[in-house]
């Protein structure tokens, strides 16, 4: 599997966010690595984390349908979060919207998702 430049910063940064406890990572509009889908992309911000994702695709906030995540990524273990119809709507508005996963192995992360 070729990786584009994009996906390979994104796992670069991933694994960096691992080590200092933030994670930026963009998303795109669609999963082919063919860019934002034209109308800029999500990124996500992370309290603390130890190696894990959470990748909220344009297509996704375009659809405003209620969602679950894993963001397993590269940590040992895996939380999930959600996001509801409401919080789609208010990230397509421009606002930021954040979400506590899941509670695993005594711990949760708080989650910041901004589209742009």
């Amino acid at each position: 599997m070729k990786l584009t430049r994009s996906e390979f910063l994104k796992g670069a940064l991933a694994v960096a966010g691992g080590t200092m406890g933030v994670s930026a990572i963009g998303c795109g509009g669609d999963d082919d690595g063919g860019g934002n889908g034209g109308g800029g992309g999500c990124g996500t911000s992370f309290d603390t984390n130890h190696g894990h994702v959470l990748t909220v695709s344009q297509a996704d906030v375009d659809a405003g349908a209620d969602k679950t995540y894993s963001i397993q990524g590269t940590s040992p273990h895996t939380h999930e979060v959600s996001l509801t119809a409401a919080q789609f709507a208010a990230l397509k508005s421009g606002k930021s919207v954040s979400v506590q996963s899941t509670t695993v192995a005594a711990h949760e992360h708080n989650i910041t998702i901004t589209c742009g």
